[in-house]
């Protein structure tokens, strides 16, 4: 590893596994200091255990705004400033119009939608000039996929924070980008798919539809994304990151 980020602070949401707990690993590895966050305490415990470097766990729901404060609260007391945030925390279920309830709308539109504005909005006090905002999206965000028009409506409104924020936060140089993976090996997806063999039957069906012709791993995205945290990507910005094997390009 190359520290490259060395001295900088970074705060991955829903870092308790998938894609969130792949990324802060990897900006552990490259020397950062790293905050995550999970809801429940054995599972947030259990990542710390897998990130070897300077990381800290916060127990909250980021749909619950004072779980954000305690968030920035825990930050601060170690920190002066921040210097990414991946506001990754979301997550939604299958439903087709006809069979969605209220309680599955305001539950997705809560985490995915309100938790990702707030935890974007509540770190600018800490967020360094210059720094960088990455979302997680999802190929979801240009596609129609049935069964799942609540979810994918939350990731199209993700993937237009990054547009709009680009502009409201131009004065202080705050890059913010979207990523958006394709069909990604987590146990989120399998638990989404319904779990064993039916998983395993409807995962091997979608391949078929994915030009590298495969299912990508939580690792390739991590890698995405710390490239639009890095400055590297000094001039990326507004930017919604396809990574997901060619899927949404054809």
């Amino acid at each position: 590893m190359t520290d490259k980020f060395s001295n900088k602070v970074v705060v991955v949401t829903g870092g308790t596994s998938g894609i969130g707990l792949a990324t802060a690993k990897a900006f552990a590895a490259e020397g950062a200091s790293v905050f995550i966050t999970g809801r429940r305490q054995d599972a947030l415990d259990a990542a710390i255990r897998q990130i070897h470097g300077k990381v800290t766990g916060v127990r909250g729901d980021m749909a619950n705004l004072a779980d954000i404060d305690r968030l920035y609260d825990t930050v601060q007391q170690a920190h002066a400033q921040i210097d990414v945030v991946f506001a990754n925390a979301g997550g939604g279920d299958l439903a087709p119009l006809g069979a969605i309830s209220e309680e599955q709308y305001e539950r997705t539109f809560a985490t995915n939608v309100k938790g990702v504005l707030f935890t974007v909005q509540k770190a600018l006090p800490l967020l360094r000039d210059g720094g960088s905002v990455i979302l997680t999206s999802s190929t979801t965000s240009i596609k129609g996929t049935g069964a799942f028009s609540v979810y994918s409506a939350t990731k199209a409104a993700v993937r237009n924070f990054a547009r709009s924020w680009i502009l409201d936060l131009k004065d202080r140089r705050i890059r913010v980008n979207a990523v958006s993976p394709g069909l990604t090996e987590t146990a989120g997806l399998n638990e989404l798919f319904g779990g064993g063999e039916q998983a395993d039957a409807t995962k091997e069906y979608l391949v078929g539809q994915i030009p590298a012709g495969r299912i990508g791993q939580p690792e390739e995205i991590a890698k995405a994304v710390l490239f639009l945290a890095s400055d590297e990507a000094s001039y990326v910005n507004g930017v919604e990151l396809f990574v997901d094997g060619g899927q949404a390009q054809i």
